[in-house]
């Protein structure tokens, strides 16, 4: 692109400042740990935080972090209610009160088996008994959403097919989403059955069960693993209703499905080859999506005055249909009156036909056809066509075969050598027509006397 307007790109320094920017990516990204400070000693850490929201613990240990230019501290709790991210489900919030101070928990992850709580600040005293509480509101819709998503796996099985496999999932407070494997896109008639079956699910009000079992004693049963997460002998069955959905999962769930209130799929797209994503809320962002859309047509309606708002807007698309059908037949016939008169006037110099004018088309491609429309007028001809479409500069240059020959004229090296720079923009073509765009439509007089001067 660049050899087209002669220009030249030094790659060496290219080269050069790329790899300062990828060095500069790097220290950005680097994770400055500093050594654990151990507070208190512990056999083990323990995770109890499905049965319990907030529990009295005890510092373990803690550590500074930098990031970034960002400083947290990294703690671990003898125990924990606090959910670490693990297979889509993000990590739980909340806050730690240590002595007679508190601390926000703003993310809780895993490393090498430990539960890790985010901090943007430490205590004073981190050997003071310490109060951990999970933020209960957030907790809540996490579990919505997690229900939500084996219900809307089940669901999928059932209308698209067995072959219908999970390959990835977020579940967080504000949404689910959900990749499956799956050969073509999921109609909208498919997701319609599914939300509809997900809640009749709801509906149901269908008791959550969840109990440990040895790995084979699950399978037997007929559990789905989840993708992303790792099972070990004794494994965690989440049940909704036996021949719905059983499958194996460590997240957190509601008791009864009913918790869940609505369900509604709100995207569904592609992510990679065979894998589609799913996009749904759940509770009260579901309803509030609803009350949106539901809004959304009343307004409508009331804009088009009408109770049918789809068949107004069928109407409305006809009948916009039929005027830019209209619409272009006036502006082919404007533009044929166009080319005529811009033929009548053109200048003869050194035995060429030249026709050098600014004119008011609406579009780049408007500019063509009065080019050629030209051309059906005249013989060794040369034509320039400038105009301002909507603050841009247009140009359009078509010579005539037997003048490029003999002139030695070429319309793309036109464009790019002496019509481009006028117009601070680019363009290109072939050798009897050529086209241009640019920033700058204040030259376009000067674009036309500088192609006059080459005849």
């Amino acid at each position: 692109m660049a050899s087209e307007i002669e220009w030249k790109v030094d790659e060496d320094g290219f080269n050069k400042e790329l790899k300062k920017q990828k060095n500069r990516s790097r220290a950005a990204t680097a994770i400055d740990t500093e050594d654990w400070i151990v507070v208190n000693e512990a056999e083990k850490t323990s995770f109890v935080g499905y049965s319990e929201l907030e529990t009295t613990t005890k510092v373990v240990k803690y550590r500074k972090v930098k990031a970034k230019n960002k400083e947290q501290y990294q703690i671990v709790l003898e125990q924990t209610p606090f959910y670490a991210e693990s297979g889509g489900q993000v990590g739980d919030s909340g806050q730690l009160i240590i002595g007679n101070e508190q601390l926000t928990i703003v993310d809780t992850k895993k490393e090498n088996g430990e539960i890790i709580h985010f901090s943007e600040t430490i205590a004073n005293d981190m050997s003071a008994s310490v109060v951990a509480k999970i933020n209960t509101g957030r907790r809540l819709k996490i579990m919505l959403n997690h229900s939500a998503t084996h219900l809307l796996h089940a669901a999928l099985h059932e209308v698209v097919g067995k072959h219908v496999n999970q390959k990835g999932s977020l579940v967080s407070p504000d949404l689910l989403r959900f990749d499956v494997s799956h050969f073509a896109k999921i109609t909208d008639e498919e997701l319609h059955k599914v939300e509809t079956l997900v809640n009749a699910k709801i509906r149901e009000n269908i008791p959550v069960v969840i109990k440990e079992l040895p790995k084979e004693e699950a399978m037997k049963l007929g559990a789905m693993a989840l993708f992303g997460e790792k099972y070990g002998d004794v494994v965690r069955v989440v049940t909704i209703d036996p021949d719905f959905s059983v499958e194996l999962c460590g997240g957190t769930h509601v008791g009864f499905t009913g918790q869940i209130g609505l369900f509604k799929i709100t995207a569904e797209s592609a992510v990679a080859a065979g894998v589609r994503r799913i996009e749904a809320l759940t509770g009260e962002a579901a309803f509030q999506y609803v009350s949106e859309k539901t809004e959304q047509i009343k307004i409508i309606s009331e804009l088009l005055k009408t109770k049918e708002p789809i068949k107004s807007i069928e109407k409305l698309l006809d009948e916009k249909s039929a005027l830019e059908k209209k619409t272009e037949s006036l502006e082919a016939a404007q533009y044929g009156q166009l080319s005529k008169s811009l033929a009548q006037k053109a200048e003869t110099i050194n035995g060429v036909n030249f026709v050098g004018r600014q004119v008011e088309v609406s579009s780049a491609d408007a500019l063509k056809k009065v080019c050629f429309d030209i051309k059906q007028h005249l013989q060794n001809y040369v034509v320039v066509l400038g105009a301002n479409i909507s603050g841009k500069a247009n140009v359009a240059v078509l010579i005539d075969e037997k003048i490029a020959t003999d002139k030695n004229l070429d319309a793309s090296k036109i464009i790019k050598q002496t019509i481009a720079p006028l117009i601070k923009g680019g363009g290109g073509g072939q050798k009897t027509l050529a086209t241009a765009g640019g920033q700058d439509a204040s030259n376009l007089d000067k674009v036309i006397d500088a192609v006059r001067v080459l005849m």
